[in-house]
């Protein structure tokens, strides 16, 4: 077997190791307690909504805010030059939700812009930043904002991001991304942050110390996946990124194919942009903690287009009983079992936070496998749009509606 070959099987293999094992003592560790976190005193919170052409869940988000079990904090909505009904829905709500602040920009100028023009209007010193699709648990700022608690050692505390979970469970994809949240993507933070340094925050929820976003610059204007960037911008100036799983945030995601891909190639696409412009830190001393984030993000590029070019030789010379292909079908067969492992793992930790979600497991305990060559194409299709639309000069990332998935029969 070639060396390549080797390197196709045994990279996700010592990945998903790594996530379940990091993940397992995160819980063990930090996680087990659900009870509330005392707080010394309670900061001020700005809650910052961007929104554009988002009149189907604008009005269930911010009328679901008033429900949190925090004493003192604002709702700051920041509509991005909506085209649709938006802006006349904010206008009735402001009539009778008493700590509802609105602001429109006049164009689309993007989220990571919308979110800028909210800080400066904040008057709280933390910021939580949610989707206009969101809906939060009622303890989830507790939860949050414990972290940056004083009395704790929260000092170096600039970010918390929480833990996204789906809510709209109508259909097999929506199902498989649920699974896919819990998985993957919840493994990944719990085990990063074992690590030492979680590789992004959730845009969709998360909440930021406004000293430390002004300190790294704010968000980038010209990235599409602000989140990401941001994060990058505050680990390099030292401030330290948690993962608070216990701050839950409802959210929908997209339930056709078209949604998921447009998605997927944002985030892949947003992840290039950000590796290409903090690339140099990687040969800063200073920054050797960001060391092991850089290069497992090379890696997973270029085990992305690896996979994706043998996957093409062997299409095109229909070569199934020679070489290295039979020896990695036969192996990826330990791949599945760990995805079983991985799946397991996952559901039974989220099982703490809703009982019942374990019966999701029988949908889709597959993915976790699959995940990896669909994560392939996306990475290598970003990969080749970067390079083809490249521009060196500094433009606004705007953004369009996302696909909400269904909304009738959400379970929250």
């Amino acid at each position: 077997m070639s060396i390549w070959a080797q390197f196709i099987f045994y990279y996700p293999l010592v990945m998903s190791v790594i996530w379940i094992v990091g993940s397992l003592i995160f819980y063990w560790r930090r996680e087990r307690s659900s009870s509330l976190p005392s707080i010394a005193h309670t900061p001020r919170v700005s809650l910052l909504i961007p929104t554009f052409n988002e009149q189907d869940t604008i009005v269930e988000t911010v009328e679901k805010m008033q429900n949190l079990h925090y004493p003192n904090y604002e709702v700051v909505v920041i509509d991005d030059g909506s085209q649709d009904n938006t802006p006349q829905l904010l206008r009735r709500l402001i009539d009778h939700v008493s700590n509802l602040r609105v602001i429109r920009t006049p164009a689309n100028r993007g989220k990571a812009h919308a979110l800028t023009v909210g800080l400066l209007a904040a008057q709280g010193e933390i910021l939580v930043t949610v989707d206009s699709d969101a809906i939060l648990d009622p303890d989830a700022l507790t939860f949050l904002v414990a972290h940056f608690d004083p009395s704790q050692s929260g000092e170096r505390v600039g970010a918390v991001t929480g833990k996204p979970r789906v809510r709209n469970r109508n259909s097999l994809l929506s199902k498989i991304q649920l699974v896919e949240y819990a998985s993957i993507i919840g493994l990944i933070k719990r085990s990063q942050r074992i690590l030492g340094k979680v590789m992004t925050v959730s845009g969709v929820i998360v909440a930021f110390r406004k000293r430390a976003l002004l300190d790294c610059g704010l968000w980038d204007s010209d990235i599409i996946t602000e989140d990401i960037a941001v994060t990058w911008k505050l680990e390099q100036r030292f401030w330290d990124i948690r993962y608070e799983p216990r701050a839950i945030c409802w959210m929908l995601v997209p339930e056709t194919l078209r949604g998921l891909w447009k998605q997927r190639v944002r985030w892949a696409q947003g992840g290039l942009e950000v590796l290409s412009r903090h690339w140099h830190a990687l040969f800063i001393w200073k920054q050797r903690r960001l060391w092991p984030v850089i290069i497992e993000q090379y890696t997973s590029i270029v085990w992305a287009v690896v996979w994706v070019v043998f996957t093409l030789i062997l299409m095109g010379r229909m070569i199934v009983t020679h070489g290295f292909y039979v020896p990695i079908f036969w192996m990826g067969t330990y791949l599945a079992v760990l995805s079983l492992i991985q799946a397991a793992v996952a559901l039974t930790i989220d099982h703490h936070y809703e009982h019942g979600v374990i019966k999701y497991y029988w949908w889709s305990v597959w993915y976790p496998s699959l995940y990896w060559f669909i994560n392939a194409v996306v990475i290598v299709f970003a990969l080749l749009r970067s390079l083809v639309h490249h521009s060196s000069s500094p433009k606004y990332a705007v953004w369009t509606s996302p696909d909400r998935g269904i909304t009738e029969g959400m379970s929250r």
